[in-house]
């Protein structure tokens, strides 16, 4: 079974950027698909970004495309999540996930803790 834990949440102004960082262990990281959901105060958790096992097909929230960026080091067993050109909105709990069978947008296998995210106007 995976554990996965994020790193990389903070406070940051409208406009500006943060990477967020999630580490795996206890299981073999490429055989994982990787993404990324998050869920605002009073709100259901939501996709956001997910990535294959190989790294090379990625899919996103249509809310995100442009402005988010995922991407994996299987080598370091770690996925990234850049947020670029932030908004007041994007403020939420953001969660690494993995999809060990099934892929699905709506829910995953495993999950991390969750990193705040807030973005000041």
């Amino acid at each position: 079974q995976v554990q996965l834990v994020e790193s990389g949440g903070g406070l940051v102004q409208a406009g500006g950027s943060l990477r967020l960082s999630c580490r795996a262990s206890g299981g073999t990281f490429s055989a994982y698909i990787m993404g990324w959901f998050r869920q605002a105060p009073g709100k259901e958790r939501d996709f956001v970004a997910s990535i294959s096992r190989g790294g090379g097909v990625t899919s996103y929230a249509d809310s995100e495309k442009g402005r988010f960026t995922i991407s994996r080091d299987n080598a370091k067993n770690t996925v990234y999540l850049q947020l670029n050109s932030l908004k007041p909105e994007d403020t939420a709990v953001y969660y690494c996930a993995a999809w060990a069978g099934i892929y699905s947008v709506s829910s995953a296998d495993y999950w991390g803790q969750g990193t705040q995210v807030t973005v000041s106007s």
